[in-house]
């Protein structure tokens, strides 16, 4: 499991993982795309922070409440 900063902002290849990066990117909350943006609609997932025009991120500290509420250890 990877260490969450609470004070950073994630994108969402470092929640969801990468494979295919040099090196492989581990996923923090292991589902899909589409299932995560579903989630983020639906709120059960936190909001995302716009960092710039095309620039989505997550709050560190909203990862580690989440990963809180679904059982793990962040």
């Amino acid at each position: 499991m990877a260490i969450i900063n609470e004070n950073a902002f994630y994108r969402l290849p470092q929640i969801l993982g990468n494979k295919k990066a040099i090196p492989p990117i581990e996923p923090i909350i292991p589902v899909s795309k589409s299932t995560w943006w579903q989630g983020v609609k639906d709120k059960r997932y936190p909001q995302p922070v716009k960092l710039s025009v095309r620039t989505t991120a997550w709050r560190g500290k909203d990862l580690k409440a989440l990963i809180a509420e679904l059982g793990g250890a962040a």
